[in-house]
């Protein structure tokens, strides 16, 4: 037996005799403040609800323990330019309300909200059509690279049909 192959059976040994169980450890690496924009342009206007998770996912951890940050300490906006640009259309309130009433929540905390005007116009939306927590910009891809210019790190949502909720494959 090779040397090295005895001290990995006596580091299992001792492992194993202090009562590891071998759980998964936790990191909590030293973050900065944010300053993200996420890209919203999907082919269904209801996958806007599972991105939004995405938004979470960024901004909640960075709230609780051990970061602590203040909203305000958070830049983050969210682009919205393809089908889901509906969800903001106030005569769509009752089908979207779950998803609009999420991203009054998020923009309470600081996120901002901004839609592209060329696609408002393929939708035959004016401003007052929307709600008043959206801004209007020209142009989400300009929109978009003046961010990156600026900083802002590009996060595009991958979502996905669930095929399985978490019970089935847990």
């Amino acid at each position: 037996m090779s040397s090295l192959y005895k001290i990995g059976l006596l580091l299992i040994a001792l492992s194993i005799s202090s009562g590891n169980t071998y759980a998964a450890e936790e990191l909590y690496p030293e973050y900065e403040e944010p300053q993200v924009v996420f890209d919203f342009y999907f082919d269904d206007p209801k996958h806007i609800a599972s991105a939004l998770y995405w938004v979470r996912a960024t901004i909640n951890p960075l709230l609780d323990a051990p970061y602590d940050m203040a909203p305000e300490m958070m830049d983050v906006v969210v682009m919205i330019h393809g089908t889901e640009i509906v969800t903001l259309a106030k005569h769509n309130y009752q089908k979207y309300q779950e998803s609009v009433e999420r991203m009054r929540y998020y923009h309470s905390l600081g996120v901002e909200f901004r839609a592209c005007r060329l696609a408002a116009t393929d939708y035959d939306y004016l401003p007052d059509d929307l709600y008043d927590f959206v801004t209007l910009v020209p142009s989400a891809p300009t929109d978009l690279v003046q961010l990156q210019m600026q900083g802002y790190a590009l996060i595009t949502p991958m979502v996905r049909s669930k095929k399985y909720s978490i019970a089935e494959i847990r």
